[in-house]
């Protein structure tokens, strides 16, 4: 046959049917409940709605207008209920603490820095003045 070899399909078949059997097999042992739980679990994270604040804030604005109810609200913004009534209740507690004047402003981040950097050059002149103390303090004893 001058170098070709002959075509054996029962070979072939009996091939594709252990590499089939040998993809099930691992398909089996790749899906476990924990691990269809877990792919389960990473999907939804990653392919969850992150609303920015003003979107949050606008819904809730939409839900004190009463124009539709807020079942409808919530399905046209593909949202569950539970969510918006926490919403709710975030906004009504924040304006709450705001009327009061007890709400404290959040420091950002620089300006914690800033001060723990005035609180550590503080506490290093603190330490060189002690030091200096003790010095004097030994050198009139002396």
């Amino acid at each position: 046959m001058g170098g070709k070899r002959a075509y054996n399909k029962k070979a072939h078949r009996k091939d594709a049917t252990m590499e089939t059997t040998h993809l099930q097999q691992e398909e089996v042992t790749q899906t476990t409940p924990c691990s269809a739980a877990k792919l389960i679990r990473e999907v939804k994270q990653k392919t969850r709605k992150r609303l920015s604040s003003e979107d949050k804030i606008r819904i809730v604005l939409e839900g004190f207008r009463r124009e539709l109810p807020v079942s409808d609200l919530c399905r046209k913004e593909n949202i569950s209920t539970p969510i918006y009534y926490s919403w709710l209740k975030d906004f009504m507690e924040a304006g709450k603490s705001r009327l009061k004047g007890d709400g404290l402003r959040d420091a950002t981040k620089s300006e914690v820095r800033s001060l723990r950097d005035e609180n550590n050059d503080l506490k290093e002149l603190v330490g060189s003045q002690a030091l200096e103390i003790q010095l004097l303090k030994k050198s009139l004893n002396a």
